[in-house]
Formats: structure tokens, C-alpha cells, sequence
């Protein structure tokens, strides 16, 4: 008899989900020859750190339960992202999401994760072609 894999995914619903998601989604990118080399290059040896910060943040945003705190955009605004890395990170982000979860939080994280990296990518052409600097 074979599985539907479909059938088994359940949505996110806890912090362990969240780690999940997570760990895969960063696994991804730093296996990928277009994102990877920019966030290995920016994070170096601080992975543990920035995984760590990554499950308060989606705890926050889709459980609601209040571990995060700080500016998401502020270490990116200095990054070498142009349209396509959003697009890519877009991609793999919905991949991941899809990959092992199927319900309502599943569907606002790609809704967030797309809100996102528009509105990432806006901040960052703006502060570009203004020549200016985000607030700390």
C-alpha cells in the first residue's frame, strides 16, 4: 500500500514544528549556489545563534507566543539582494513549508514569509537609490 505523503503533513503548531521548519529551510540554503554563499558569508561560524533568534521570531509570528524581539530587516539592509535572491529564498521557503506542513499556519507562514520578502526588498532599493541608511 503506498502512503500519501500529503496526508501526513499536519500544520505548525508548536515550537518543535517550528525548529523543523527551521532547521530544513536554513539547511537548504546554505546547500544553494545562488543564497547560500551571501548568508554563510554574512553569518560565518554564528549559525547556532541565528537558528536560535529564527525559532523566536516564527514562534512570535505564528504561534503568538511572544519570544522575539528586534528589527528583522536591519541585518539585511546591507546585504547584496537584489530581486532574484528574494524570489529564490521566496522559492525555497514555500518548498520547506510544503514539504512537512499542510493547514493554516502553514499557509500564513508563506504569506508572511512572501509579505516579507517584499517588503525587504522595497526597503533595501529605497534606502540604495536614496543613498540612505536604515535607523538603528
Amino acid at each position: 500500500m503506498k502512503l500519501n505523503v500529503m496526508s501526513e503533513r499536519k500544520d505548525i503548531e508548536s515550537i518543535a514544528d517550528i525548529r523543523l521548519l527551521v532547521d530544513n529551510f536554513y539547511d537548504s540554503v546554505k546547500l544553494d549556489p545562488l543564497i547560500g554563499p551571501i548568508f554563510i558569508g554574512v553569518i560565518k561560524d554564528r549559525w547556532p545563534a541565528h537558528l536560535e533568534k529564527m525559532y523566536r521570531f516564527w514562534q512570535t509570528v505564528l504561534l503568538e507566543e511572544h519570544t522575539y524581539s528586534g528589527s528583522p530587516f536591519l541585518p539585511h539592509a546591507s546585504m547584496p539582494l537584489e530581486q532574484r535572491h528574494f524570489e529564490h529564498w521566496l522559492a525555497l521557503w514555500f518548498h520547506t513549508v510544503d514539504r512537512f506542513f499542510d493547514g493554516e499556519k502553514a499557509h500564513e507562514a508563506k504569506w508572511r514569509g512572501q509579505r516579507m520578502a517584499s517588503m525587504f526588498l522595497s526597503k533595501i532599493e529605497y534606502y540604495r537609490s536614496n543613498e540612505a541608511t536604515p535607523l538603528k
